[in-house]
């Protein structure tokens, strides 16, 4: 088989602010591979088909010697994240050609990996669910939506949480845990549209923080025992400010200080003392070990059933895929972001 070209988004340089496509990250047509001789050395070749797009992943945009809890992507080399793909080849027992794989794949249509333990044989428990809502849902950021909530969360029936970021791939699963417990949700998002699927989902309030003042909606609907923030700043200092006593503080993300913004202070630090507050920051990867095998009993089944609800926002074309990730960063997708490089 002559060799056939392989498609890569590579990393171009370390952004300042937004990383822009085709500045940032670039679609690299370069590489060719011949599926049928290509070298395996003992690994496997997989294809491609769905990558996540992740908030997190603008962390990874950085010099090389700012530390963080995760590596740093490096200039001209190839992005990766989790996905799904299909085993082509393979030169090791733990795989057979046909496997579907889920884990961490480079943003290539085709790769090799040098460390097989990143992956693992997806076992689809429930059929009707499609690959996609392996990197969602049913994968990495369903995972800490369900991992944080049992670790962190101590739930009692009658409680209020505030889950800012609600309609995204992780606060709707946040949202969807809450309800089953029988919390109040308070919820926000950035548009109309993923107000209502807010809504959708069972959030007893639901609001547009850009037309809607996140601090009047918590004064007349809180005190808040649960705060899930996934976007830091302003709206971490109003829920802090909007606490019950020894109320949860569970921290995920902070979007609004990934791409360049002046670091924010907290100004309302004093209710951490005066309400007995427990704040934890919450990375997916700690809690593998205790909760992995329960949440793939537990969560796929609830989405298959319809008794959880996910959506997912598709891209097409790995050469889109520096769009995707600039679309994640500035909240404009509509829901999980996914790229989908290959049907099969």
């Amino acid at each position: 088989m002559s060799p056939i070209t392989n498609g890569r988004l590579i990393f171009k340089e370390i952004p300042t602010g937004y990383p822009i496509p085709g500045q940032t990250t670039a679609y690299d047509t370069s590489s060719h591979i011949d599926l049928e001789t290509e070298p395996l050395n003992g690994s496997i070749l997989v294809k491609t088909l769905v990558l996540s797009v992740d908030p997190y992943l603008r962390g990874k945009m950085r010099a090389p010697e700012r530390e963080s809890y995760t590596p740093p992507f490096f200039v001209n080399e190839v992005l990766y994240n989790y996905g799904v793909g299909k085993v082509i080849r393979s030169e090791t027992s733990a795989f057979r050609a046909g496997d579907y794989v889920y884990g961490i794949l480079d943003f290539a249509e085709y790769f090799i990996p040098k460390d097989i333990t990143k992956l693992e044989v997806i076992v689809k428990h429930e059929p009707t669910l499609p690959y996609s809502v392996y990197v969602g849902a049913a994968g990495m950021p369903g995972q800490t939506s369900y991992y944080g909530w049992k670790e962190y969360a101590k739930a009692k029936a009658g409680e209020v949480i505030f889950v800012s970021t609600a309609a995204g791939p992780v606060g709707s699963i946040v949202v969807q845990l809450a309800k089953q417990d029988g919390l109040k949700v308070i919820a926000s998002a950035g548009t109309d549209e993923k107000v209502k699927f807010c809504k959708k989902i069972g959030a007893d309030v639901a609001f547009n923080y850009k037309t809607t003042n996140t601090a009047d909606v918590l004064a007349k609907e809180g005190p808040i025992d649960i705060y899930w923030d996934n976007v830091g700043g302003p709206t971490l200092e109003t829920a802090i400010a909007n606490t019950a006593l020894r109320a949860r503080i569970i921290i995920c993300g902070y979007i609004s200080q990934y791409n360049g913004e002046e670091d924010y202070g907290i100004k309302s630090m004093k209710n951490v003392l005066s309400n007995r507050l427990s704040i934890n920051g919450l990375l997916v990867f700690d809690h593998q070990d205790r909760y992995k095998d329960e949440f793939y009993k537990v969560i796929p089944k609830k989405l298959a059933s319809g008794e959880f609800i996910y959506t997912e926002d598709i891209t097409r074309g790995l050469e889109k895929g520096g769009e995707a990730i600039l679309e994640v960063q500035k909240g404009v997708n509509t829901a999980k972001k996914i790229i989908v490089v290959a049907d099969d």
